[in-house]
């Protein structure tokens, strides 16, 4: 007879990311259930993703990859280290953005065939088991050395291919990246910035469109070396647009789709809501957008959906704002629509509510909604109607005639207990900090810089029902660029942007980032028995 013992983390682990607690059966057969406050244990792997970044020969990339250091108090005895190595299956500390296998499709072509095989072209090829190439380097375009010290790296023009990444051990918890384009002239002109996605099976991208003006383009990026398929689904103000060719969408291990939305459906639409999931494998998912008098920007994945939502950071000096929501389940939603500013919250005249019939896209028109003051946009169910889950996001615009510049902000998860974003500048960065509900306090910390300087912490309160819009405090000494991290240090949640502006030729080109919690803790439950098994 052999006892054999098995890593009770490495079973916890697992059980705590499903059900939140720990159901244990002692030897004498007996079950018990651990429901006590499970411990917070930094996660010991991370995986980003960042979209092949412009066609344009004009395009300049600036790539930049952060780790925020870990928070004080925090346990890192090597015991742990080497338990959560074991349950999550790291190795050492590491944190390397490669060049993706190939990227695939021709952006002016349709994605797949009629067979479903993955066009091909000087770039990349897919084979029968949609496994594409080797990459051109095994060399990484960039690597973290070290928590606190963010790294970056520059592309020019439009081969560069899309980036996989993987961090482990320290560098894990935390782990950002940000993708920051310049594009100085033509269809694709302007400043388009994305902070790299995590893998998934679902995103969803209200304010995208079908219009003879614009270029939409959904990236899909496969992390693993096995071929994922994609559904992509598009919803007008009608309901569901038919398609022919947007379902079964190969995406070959390792590579990198940018597929044109046009080419997936015949029917015309003005606003679309973009459905993306998987039906085997995962990938990162974003969506670029070009129009031909306002610029392009990336269009990243609204928060889930939820009966609320805050839509953080809009420019005090904007144009023209529109919101773009969608309700994906059985039922209507009645919003109330409502601008966190600097002193409060108040109801835009005639735009008090939104009515979004289930399955359907719907719009807004906020013209200039925060006339001369930063501000948010907070959605919640309309007086007397109950929460229906919605998905939503802006189209915003800044400047006018020729000099128009376009960004997106979509709805934003909370900041929760720590978020960051990379590649700030000296100048042209504002932080947007609500406080949707109760009052809150906020630590934000920016880091040492790429090239040089010395961290800076500062600490903001921010007033019940209003937008605290600020300039991001700037390291000491700053050289390059550098990363900001915000911490929820009390009150309630609270929800946040970045925005960066690099004018150009009098056009006020800007992009704007949100700052969702980065998920870098995993809750483990504590437990002091071993499980054993008995084998013959």
């Amino acid at each position: 007879m052999k006892r054999t013992t098995i890593s009770l983390i490495a079973v916890t682990t697992a059980l705590a990311a499903v059900t939140g607690f720990a159901s244990l059966t002692a030897p004498d057969g007996e079950t018990t259930t651990e429901a006590a406050a499970p411990a917070r244990l930094p996660v010991e792997r991370s995986s980003l993703l960042c979209p092949a970044p412009s066609s344009s020969d004009l395009a300049e990339t600036r790539y930049t990859s952060f780790t925020p250091v870990m928070k004080d108090g925090l346990k890192e005895d090597p015991k742990d280290g080497a338990a959560a190595d074991e349950a999550a299956g790291a190795g050492a500390d590491t944190a390397e953005l490669r060049p993706s296998a190939a990227t695939l499709a021709d952006p002016d072509a349709a994605p797949a065939d009629k067979d479903g095989e993955a066009e091909k072209d000087d770039k990349g090829t897919a084979d029968e088991d949609g496994e594409a190439g080797k990459p051109a380097s095994d060399k990484p375009l960039l690597a973290l050395k070290e928590p606190g010290k963010p790294v970056s790296a520059e592309e020019s023009g439009g081969q560069a291919p899309a980036l996989v990444g993987t961090a482990t051990g320290r560098l894990a918890p935390g782990w950002t990246a940000q993708q920051t384009t310049t594009v100085s002239a033509g269809s694709g002109r302007g400043l388009l910035g994305v902070s790299c996605t995590a893998p998934d099976t679902d995103f969803w991208f209200p304010g995208a469109s079908l219009a003879d003006k614009r270029q939409d383009y959904v990236h899909l990026t496969n992390p693993d070396d096995t071929a994922a398929v994609v559904d992509v689904e598009l919803y007008g103000k009608d309901g569901a647009l038919k398609s022919t060719v947007a379902e079964g969408i190969p995406v070959p291990g390792g590579a990198g789709l940018p597929v044109l939305l046009s080419t997936l459906t015949a029917d015309p639409a003005e606003d679309v809501t973009v459905h993306v999931t998987t039906r085997t494998g995962r990938v990162g998912a974003v969506v670029r957008s070009a129009e031909e008098d306002s610029g392009s920007d990336w269009l990243a994945a609204s928060a889930d959906p939820a009966g609320t939502a805050v839509l953080p950071g809009i420019p005090a000096d904007a144009t023209s704002v529109q919101l773009v929501a969608f309700a994906p389940g059985d039922d209507d939603a009645e919003l109330q629509v409502r601008l966190a500013g600097a002193t409060g919250t108040i109801t835009p005249a005639g735009a008090e509510t939104l009515h979004v019939k289930s399955g359907m896209t719907a719009s807004l028109d906020l013209k200039d909604v925060t006339r001369g003051e930063a501000g948010s946009l907070v959605l919640s169910p309309a007086e007397g109607r109950r929460a229906t889950p919605v998905v939503a996001a802006l189209r915003v615009v800044r400047g006018e005639g020729d000099k128009k510049e376009v960004a997106f902000i979509p709805a934003a998860a909370p900041v929760g207990q720590r978020a960051t974003v990379a590649d700030n500048r000296a100048k042209g960065s504002q932080l947007s900090l609500v406080a949707a509900g109760k009052a809150a306090e906020v630590k934000v910390t920016a880091s040492a810089g790429t090239e040089g300087g010395t961290q800076v912490v500062k600490t903001y309160s921010v007033k019940a029902g209003t937008t605290l819009a600020v300039p991001a405090p700037v390291p000491a000494g700053l050289r390059g660029s550098y990363a900001l991290t915000v911490e929820t240090v009390s009150g309630g949640p609270v929800h946040a942007s970045r925005s960066l502006e690099i004018a150009e030729d009098g056009i006020p080109m800007f992009t704007v980032q949100t700052l969702p919690d980065d998920r870098g803790m995993v809750a483990v439950p504590e437990a002091e028995q071993d499980l054993s098994v008995l084998d013959d």
